[in-house]
């Protein structure tokens, strides 16, 4: 006798969207959320009175058209706002640049620091878009081999991409584009692989890129904060008949005979199933949810050898007035262009912010994606006032000097002063702040090591890598426990991906 056919471990945005495809295909699905509200770490919480932020995941701009439309989500309140300017970047010189998403616009605004980089820019982005083409058709299937990408390349005229992807960096493909330290300070990225000069962070800068290929209404600032996604989620799958409990913890899976039987909790309550989906990060579920004795040795190494060093902070702060970027903007300018705010000076700047963490070392130069929400959300904060999140790359999992108990206050009042070097009224225009770091977001959230995207998405834990070679399909070793989270293919970020495509292999198994 089972009590469900289906349990999700994890009320998280890919927990919701495999129960909604489950209870859509008529089976009796239960999810089970450690926390009190559902979202993981996409959800809008009141982090000081009256003033509530995107408290991890900050912008919509990879979540799958079929999954908006298949679970119905703009029924159940997911709106957003589109972002025009796309993006404002201030330079300690003076210099700005504004990113539109009319392209003849962006580039005119580029001219005067530099034509050469101004006539590049469109082909940069001609070779973005052709680079995500490679990896975008398979979101909602299962990953790809090297060798089908290198006939999909062949069979698209994309050979040179796919070869420069795979033999050369960031840092390699910024400075063979651009000449001005501007505009490589605005297009440098690295993500998870951290090093712009490594080989292989343009080809899994490929994978983020992949939001060129989304429709334009599908992204931006949700409407009431990224948690209105998960909501919206919520709604769907409980009105095709899932059952959603928050505030219970899973303490371990129950496995019989080699299979997967449904989930003991925390309180010693037994739930039997036919399957169990597991939309915690594949360390947390091999290495805390499965007994040891369930699996082969050799393979728990494999799994704590996963790489999950690259970490982030997330800096939330009321304000009481917008920061003043007039320098830059003009005494008139339009409050909207605050929304999204990159300072990242040179492309040198963020090498030396990888190397920090890397080294132990909370960043001394911050690279931060700043968004000020409630300039086209008034809702988020009382009348008249803001709130501001800022994402910062990198940080160490765990500092070489002191502890992130000791390091949270100096570390957030550099983030302050830093970006008060752009917006002089900065500190007074605070109300209150906090910082979340690598250990908060692994204890708030259970992301183990703080790790956003579950694992880091590299070279080696990307495609049919991910999570590990043999595993990508979203089973594991043991018969009717699957993974369904962003540690399994395609990756991170608000996508929906990862719970679609785990419900569907599902789906299949049962129909033989």
């Amino acid at each position: 006798m089972t009590d469900y056919d289906a349990i999700i471990i994890g009320g998280g945005h890919n927990g919701l969207v495999a129960a909604a495809y489950l209870a859509q295909a008529g089976q009796s699905v239960l999810v089970l959320e450690r926390r009190d509200i559902v979202g993981g770490a996409c959800v809008t919480e009141e982090l000081f009175p009256g003033y509530r932020v995107s408290s991890c995941a900050y912008i919509c701009h990879l979540l799958q058209a079929k999954v908006i439309d298949d679970l119905r989500l703009r029924e159940h309140g997911f709106a957003v706002y589109q972002l025009e300017p796309a993006r404002f970047q201030p330079y300690p010189d003076g210099n700005v640049l504004v990113f539109w998403d009319d392209v003849d616009r962006t580039v005119e605004g580029m001219r005067h620091l530099s034509a050469h980089d101004a006539a590049a820019y469109p082909r940069w982005l001609d070779f973005w878009r052709r680079a995500a083409g490679l990896i975008h058709p398979y979101f909602l299937t299962a990953p790809p081999s090297l060798s089908e990408l290198v006939a999909r390349a062949r069979r698209t005229g994309d050979e040179d991409v796919l070869e420069t992807l795979l033999t050369r960096s960031m840092a390699d493909l910024v400075q063979a584009y651009f000449e001005s330290p501007w505009l490589q300070g605005a297009t440098i990225q690295a993500h998870d692989v951290g090093d712009p000069a490594a080989v292989g962070s343009a080809f899994c800068q490929s994978y983020i890129r992949c939001d060129m290929y989304s429709r334009p209404e599908d992204c931006g600032i949700v409407r009431g904060g990224m948690g209105t996604i998960p909501q919206a989620m919520l709604r769907s799958a409980e009105q095709s008949g899932a059952t959603v409990r928050t505030g219970v913890s899973v303490r371990r899976v129950l496995v019989e005979d080699g299979a997967a039987r449904g989930v003991e909790l925390a309180d010693g309550e037994v739930i039997a199933s036919r399957v169990v989906l597991s939309n915690a990060d594949p360390k947390r579920t091999y290495l805390r949810l499965v007994g040891a004795e369930h699996l082969d040795g050799a393979f728990r190494r494999q799994v704590g050898r996963l790489k999950t060093r690259a970490t982030y902070l997330k800096f939330h702060a009321a304000l009481r007035e917008l920061p003043d970027f007039s320098r830059y903007l003009g005494p008139d300018f339009d409050p909207r262009a605050l929304a999204y705010i990159k300072i990242c000076p040179s492309a040198d700047y963020f090498a030396h912010s990888w190397d920090d963490a890397l080294h132990g070392r909370p960043s001394r130069s911050p690279v931060m994606e700043v968004q000020i929400p409630t300039v086209y959300d008034p809702t988020l904060a009382p009348p008249g006032q803001h709130v501001m999140s800022i994402w910062v790359s990198y940080a160490p999992v765990q500092p070489r000097d002191g502890t992130w108990d000791t390091l949270r206050r100096p570390v957030g009042e550099h983030l302050i002063d830093t970006l008060a070097t752009y917006a002089p009224n900065l500190r007074e225009a605070i109300v209150d702040w906090s910082l979340f770091t690598p250990w908060d977001l692994e204890q708030r959230v259970g992301l183990t090591d703080g790790n956003i995207r579950h694992l880091d998405i590299v070279p080696s834990q990307f495609l049919t890598q991910r999570p590990l070679p043999g595993y990508a399909d979203y089973r594991t070793p043991i018969e009717g426990l699957y993974l369904c989270g962003a540690g399994t293919h395609p990756g991170g970020e608000v996508t929906g991906a990862p719970g679609h495509n785990a419900a569907a292999v599902v789906l299949r198994d049962w129909a033989g």
